[in-house]
């Protein structure tokens, strides 16, 4: 956290950037809570709220269709999973918006707060250095993850202080054979939901994963857009800072695309088009 605010907050243009910058949608927010309503990686329940942080959903993992759905577009190998209740309003921002957030800013955007005390002051400082909750800067991000860095240094210190930690029972025996599980946990970048269904002995037969990269895909094609169109206008020359700047707002979601993409044949046939200002073809590039 010090060399966070050496650099970082004491640098008066690199806050300009977080606070000013094309870096910013207005979409609501997705993690996992405990039953305070505090920040939870492994257990809980998802909590949805909206552009002004009010709570919209909360729901047990194994709801999560009740609530997401998702959408495929023929240019992409990945989903855009969005909230189904709202319905799909395309790719826009705002109240109206059916298109969330869930990365460690969303989880601290849910959440109304922290389980442990360093954590939780760090929590506040930052909200109330950055105008209040919710916050919609893209590059807020990376301080959401110095935060769930100190509480994830707090709790491991309370769990190794466990004494279950050293107690004999290792698993929990099965009773009966699963037919059908879902679970939902924080993964770095995002809220991650697996769902499987089972035959009788036990073996896979459906598999159902919407993953942390897939809940952000159209947050991430937004975040790109707008940062591409708040620093080149007439007449930009396109350097590589500029270039660096919109990578910015990808980079800032931590995606993987590998375990995102939905495509079977293990193949990644690639079609790019390049079009002029009117929109015509100019120049295509194609792998088979």
């Amino acid at each position: 956290m010090k060399i966070f605010n050496d650099v970082v907050l004491e640098n008066k243009e690199y806050v300009d950037i977080i606070l000013n910058g094309p870096y910013s949608l207005k979409l609501h927010s997705m993690g996992l809570v405990d039953e305070k309503n505090r920040v939870n990686f492994y257990d809980g329940k998802v909590r949805v709220v909206d552009t002004q942080g009010k709570e919209l959903y909360k729901y047990e993992p194994r709801e999560y269709a009740d609530y997401i759905a998702e959408r495929v577009e023929p240019w992409s190998y990945l989903k855009f999973p969005f909230l189904k209740k709202i319905g799909w309003k395309g790719f826009i921002d705002g109240q109206d918006s059916s298109v969330y957030q869930a990365t460690p800013l969303s989880r601290l955007n849910a959440a109304d707060g922290m389980a442990t005390p360093i954590a939780q002051a760090e929590y506040e400082r930052m909200f109330s250095t950055l105008g209040g909750k919710p916050v919609h800067a893209t590059l807020a991000m990376h301080w959401a993850r110095l935060v769930e860095l100190i509480y994830a240094a707090e709790r491991t210190l309370e769990l190794a202080q466990d004494p279950e930690i050293t107690g004999k029972e290792l698993r929990a025996p099965l009773t009966n054979v699963p037919t059908e599980g879902v679970g939902t946990v924080e993964a770095q970048r995002g809220t991650l939901t697996h769902h499987y269904w089972t035959d009788k002995k036990g073996i896979v037969t459906k598999v159902n994963l919407i993953v942390g990269t897939t809940n952000n895909h159209a947050a991430i094609s937004m975040s790109i857009k707008k940062a591409a169109q708040g620093l080149i206008r007439k007449g930009t020359e396109v350097s590589e800072g500029i270039l660096n700047m919109i990578e910015m707002a990808f980079r800032a979601y931590d995606p993987c695309f590998s375990c995102a993409t939905n495509h079977q044949p293990g193949e990644m046939p690639l079609v790019v088009n390049f079009r002029d200002p009117e929109g015509r073809i100019i120049r295509t590039l194609k792998r088979d």
